[in-house]
């Protein structure tokens, strides 16, 4: 069984993605950088340009993915409010930002209409706000 998700652990950031594309990628780019620089070669320049491509290469497919993500979430939320929202509230979906859709995917069924409620009215603005209101954690296990 899953672990119980919460504000404080609910947060995906692959260690292994992070430490090969950003940390990993960065110093061989920075390492070659370095290389080029004090033995100027077509060789190096070569392999300079290949690890930054490659490196930037890994930040734009996290990047792109979690876009993509971020857009079936705005559709799965919109069709889960439909279904459950009162018909003032349902009228009004389309005024949610996709930031505010994303935080409200984590909360429950039964606390949606109120942080609707405040969402629309200006006090929630933001995923972080809303998330960290949410008292009855509605967990995503199945994110990128």
């Amino acid at each position: 069984m899953a672990k119980p998700q919460n504000y404080a652990n609910h947060a995906k950031r692959p260690p292994l993605l992070f430490l090969a594309g950003c940390y990993g990628g960065t110093a061989a780019t920075l390492g070659i950088g370095y290389l080029l620089v004090s033995d100027f070669g077509a060789e190096t320049l070569a392999l300079f340009l290949v690890a930054a491509c490659a490196t930037l290469g890994l930040l734009f497919a996290r990047r792109f993915s979690t876009g993509v993500q971020d857009r079936v979430i705005r559709l799965e939320e919109r069709l889960r409010m439909e279904r459950l929202l009162p018909g003032d509230l349902r009228s009004r979906i389309e005024e949610l930002t996709t930031d505010q859709l994303i935080g409200l995917r984590f909360a429950s069924d039964a606390e949606l209409e109120g942080l609707v409620r405040r969402a629309l009215g200006g006090e929630l603005t933001d995923r972080q706000s809303i998330k960290q209101t949410i008292e009855n954690w509605r967990a995503d296990h199945q994110r990128v």
